[in-house]
């Protein structure tokens, strides 16, 4: 049987690489997790968006 973790928002974002695709973890206010699975293409689009808003934030 697997342990049972507590389901807080508390500790970091996280993405670890599974078979087929990236699976990134978002701790929420509130509590819990928002749970994405993306594959390659979809990350490296969302890491281009990222730091195109990083980029605007810094002006």
């Amino acid at each position: 049987m697997a342990a049972m973790k507590p389901r807080t928002g508390d500790g970091p974002m996280e993405v670890t690489k599974e078979a087929r695709s990236y699976v990134m973890r978002i701790p929420l206010e509130g509590g819990g997790r928002l749970v994405v699975e993306l594959n390659l293409e979809e990350a490296t689009n969302l890491g281009s968006v990222l730091q195109a808003a990083v980029a605007l934030v810094k002006k």
